[in-house]
């Protein structure tokens, strides 16, 4: 005798159950899905929006250590250099025209954690002192335009070299006399405010 109940050559029952564990199973992979996306989409949007209340000192300090070169001025400043070497039997003079470069800003390899205080949307820095980070003659726009050696003097080949580096001592000195420290604090403060105010910190100080 055929069964009573049969559905495309199989039993009836076990085929709903087939099809109820079918969309349950589907059911939870939905589920599941969905509950992937939205915690996906509330932490890209606490990222977007929100993360800066989870902000640390360490990460902060990791990411404004990034901006060391953006934080660094640049003066160009040409000097003329006489570099005189007198003795009874003759001189010896070089006459130096430079350009030189130097270069000032704020270290912030040095920033610590210590350094950094962060209370909701405001954040407090400590930012070590600007300094001169480089100087250098510009070779190409510098040259010796007078080198004279007496008549009873031999050559002295460190007369220039010595004028080159007493170059880079004056603009050195110079750029520090033209406020290039102070220019430095300024442009290191207002990038870093602009930094981290597009991060989302709302209140910016230093101390």
């Amino acid at each position: 005798m055929v069964p009573a109940l049969q559905f495309a050559g199989r039993d009836y029952i076990p085929a709903m159950r087939q099809i109820r564990n079918f969309i349950w199973t589907l059911t939870a992979v939905v589920v599941l899905a969905l509950a992937f996306y939205l915690t996906f989409t509330a932490a890209r949007w606490l990222n977007h929006g929100g993360s800066r209340f989870f902000w640390n000192t360490t990460t902060v300090v990791h990411e404004v250590q990034t901006l060391s070169d953006l934080v660094t001025v640049k003066f160009v400043l040409n000097k003329v250099v006489v570099l005189e070497d007198v003795k009874w039997y003759g001189e010896n003079r070089v006459l130096l025209l430079a350009q030189g470069v130097v270069k000032a800003g704020i270290d912030l390899k040095r920033l610590k954690p210590e350094d950094v205080s962060i209370a909701g949307k405001k954040i407090s820095l400590r930012l070590p002192p600007p300094s001169i980070t480089d100087a250098y003659l510009d070779d190409a726009a510098s040259q010796v335009i007078d080198h004279t050696t007496g008549l009873l003097r031999a050559f002295d080949k460190n007369l220039e070299q010595t004028a080159r580096q007493n170059a880079v001592d004056d603009i050195a000195r110079a750029a520090r006399n033209a406020g290039i420290l102070d220019e430095a604090g300024q442009r290191g403060r207002a990038e870093l405010t602009n930094f981290l105010k597009q991060a989302g910190f709302e209140s910016v100080e230093f101390r």
